[in-house]
């Protein structure tokens, strides 16, 4: 005897290949999209770089052929040149990416925190400012245009404090910092003051990794991580004078304007 199936639902159909991929995340976005917003924002604020990298990917390319042609074994170090080429063109971008994304939030409340975001593993440094003053009444970071902040670093140079903003009141917080932060390490540890800006004594928020490595190296990576620690406890102890209302850790680098949108 025979049965059937009087159901009325439809049957699910089964589907063969590759199974569905989730979606991707818009904020966080693959490699490739990543390097398409770079080259996007670099090209639009620095058109320039498209020939410092064509002008770096054919040098590459000319000193192979060169060698290739004195070891007589032109395709083979051709081969080579190459990789060499497209990898020197993205070096290139990576350096004029950064620039440009510097130039973008120069001037911006809480730039040198981001600057001091790509610092290396040798130094030791604070998010947050370690002294900030602001005229007036302040409610968050966009009000924040008119203020004075030091920013602290530590590495083998010993302590750099960088100051942004109002000179004459970034000068007046930065001098209170030294004389504390003197005080703290003792003499045998320097203490340098860097202003950030874009006057003859000021420097430019692309050149302050390279000025701080220009720093004569005083004390050991040793020393360094116990100078951070001591004055990580004792900033802890007696919190800086920051604007009522403000979130120091949201005065980062502008990804949306690193992406070029």
């Amino acid at each position: 005897m025979s049965t059937t199936n009087d159901s009325t639902e439809p049957r699910r159909k089964r589907r063969f290949g590759r199974k569905n991929k989730p979606l991707r995340d818009p904020n966080n976005p693959g490699r490739w999209q990543q390097f398409k917003q770079v080259w996007s924002m670099t090209r639009k604020h620095d058109p320039a770089a498209v020939w410092w990298m064509l002008l770096a990917a054919l040098a590459v390319l000319v000193v192979g052929l060169l060698v290739g042609l004195w070891l007589n074994m032109v395709i083979y170090v051709m081969v080579i040149s190459v990789p060499l080429a497209i990898l020197a063109a993205v070096f290139i971008l990576a350096r004029r990416a950064e620039q440009a994304a510097f130039s973008q939030i120069e001037g911006q409340p809480g730039a040198t925190a981001a600057v001091m975001g790509t610092l290396k593993r040798t130094w030791y440094y604070d998010q947050e400012p370690v002294a900030a003053e602001a005229g007036g009444k302040v409610r968050g970071m966009r009000d924040l245009h008119n203020a004075a902040m030091v920013f602290r670093a530590v590495g083998r140079p010993g302590v750099v404090l960088l100051n942004e903003g109002p000179k004459a009141a970034a000068k007046r917080l930065v001098e209170s910092e030294r004389k504390k932060v003197a005080r703290i390490v003792g003499t045998e540890v320097p203490v340098h003051v860097l202003r950030i800006g874009r006057d003859e004594d000021e420097v430019p928020l692309s050149k302050v990794v390279k000025t701080m490595k220009k720093l004569d190296k005083s004390i050991t990576k040793e020393e360094a991580v116990v100078v951070h620690k001591r004055l990580k406890a004792i900033s802890a102890t007696a919190k800086p004078p920051l604007p009522a209302g403000v979130d120091p850790r949201k005065a980062r680098m502008d990804r949306r304007a690193l992406r070029g949108r």
